[in-house]
């Protein structure tokens, strides 16, 4: 077999390899060289954006870094989660949602801070950037006196500098701290809402319905108080939303309280408050919770309705007008129990500017729902052209055209 390679290869082939060692001395050991920190240490300082300046002890440890946006230059600094609170009049915006070409609340709160400087460009446009969240949305037309939102923001904000941007109907009242995770609509426990509405809305249906000089009995309101109780508990709630089916999970929710306000008088209207805590609403679910209540009060239908509506039959729920709506409260109580006092965050109660909320709630958004429902007579519209034909039974009908611009499909509301 040798033989045969041989004949094959060249000559000099074998000749020509080269000898391995036979012998330790004859072997050549090849040591990589040592370590040399300073050599390391520049490549290292060659790939710093700063080369390796901050590590200068004579200079600053920060270096800030600007970044072109818009022909400006913005100083790239730490940023932290903070949560917000704020309250606006919703009659002429098309709710608290961003939505493109309308206005919206957000919109208005993204550029104050963006005209501060206080959010990016990227921010501005994709608004996932900064993580914001909000506690919960609010269709077009309602108002909210404490709405809640988490963001990540510089540690200078000033709350006053926002305002600067903001229109009136909406204000900042406050900016705290939170923890890195807080999600404002997650972390939230509860919301609180209140619907505001003319006792007119009680009076039985064949009489006239004048909302000047009436006074409701105390009786009505008793009842009025007796039927909202029926919702408190966990309750499935698909008729009171929008294409939701019985046998959704998703269709049950927790209510905590429900009460009708003693009234009271604003230019010889007579107005009462419907207050209602729960842990999370659906689309339209109190709008059409206050109409099935009113349509009951004035004999359009019977307690059954309602009973049979928290069932899992198919039932038609009028939709009360959107004007009187009101956010008034979000809660956070697991929050503030776990994190509260641990000596850097702060409890999500805003005591300190409840004077201010009042305020702004007494000069913009009550004097709004009122003197508008006054001069309008929505409520009293709505029960003559809409509510005294409804047909319950008539589970194929949509919803009032008239909200055809709320395109919200939020689950926690």
């Amino acid at each position: 077999m040798l033989q045969t390679i041989r004949k094959i290869l060249p000559f000099n082939f074998f000749s020509e390899l080269p000898r391995v060692p036979t012998k330790m001395s004859e072997v050549k050991i090849v040591r990589k060289p040592r370590y040399d920190g300073r050599i390391k240490k520049r490549q290292w300082e060659d790939r710093r954006s700063d080369k390796g300046a901050g590590l200068d002890p004579t200079k600053s440890k920060l270096i800030k870094k600007e970044t072109e946006i818009t022909g400006e230059l913005l100083e790239k600094i730490k940023r932290r989660k903070f949560a917000v609170l704020l309250g606006y009049s919703g009659t002429n915006y098309y709710g608290m949602q961003r939505n493109p070409n309308t206005p919206t609340i957000e919109e208005e709160l993204f550029q104050s801070l963006y005209k501060n400087k206080y959010i990016s460009q990227e921010n501005f446009t994709q608004v996932q950037t900064m993580q914001f969240q909000r506690a919960a949305r609010t269709d077009k037309g309602v108002s909210a006196a404490r709405q809640v939102v988490s963001l990540k923001l510089p540690e200078n904000v000033e709350v006053s500098k926002i305002n600067e941007n903001l229109p009136e109907v909406i204000r900042v009242f406050g900016i705290k701290r939170v923890t890195k995770g807080f999600n404002s609509k997650v972390q939230c426990d509860s919301r609180s809402y209140i619907y505001l509405l003319p006792t007119v809305s009680f009076i039985p249906y064949e009489q006239m319905m004048v909302q000047k000089g009436f006074r409701v009995d105390e009786a009505v309101l008793d009842r009025v108080n007796t039927i909202l109780q029926k919702f408190v508990g966990t309750k499935n709630f698909h008729n009171f939303t929008a294409k939701k089916q019985a046998t959704d999970p998703s269709a049950k929710r927790y209510m905590k309280t429900l009460v009708c306000d003693k009234p009271f008088v604003k230019d010889d209207v007579e107005f009462t408050l419907i207050k209602i805590r729960g842990q999370s609403f659906m689309l339209h679910q109190i709008r059409k919770m206050v109409g099935l209540v009113i349509a009951i009060i004035k004999g359009c239908t019977s307690e059954e309705t309602l009973d049979l509506a928290l069932g899992m039959e198919k039932v038609n729920i009028p939709k009360a007008p959107g004007l009187g709506l009101l956010l008034d409260y979000v809660h956070y109580e697991r929050y503030d129990n776990r994190y509260g006092e641990d000596g850097v965050h702060e409890k999500m109660i805003w005591d300190e500017v409840e004077g201010e909320v009042n305020a702004f709630k007494e000069k913009y958004i009550f004097p709004n729902i009122i003197d508008t429902e006054i001069k309008e007579e929505l409520m009293v519209e709505w029960i003559v052209r809409r509510l005294s034909g409804h047909k319950f039974d008539d589970v194929d009908a949509e919803d009032d055209k008239s909200d055809n611009e709320e395109k919200d499909t939020a689950e926690n509301r």
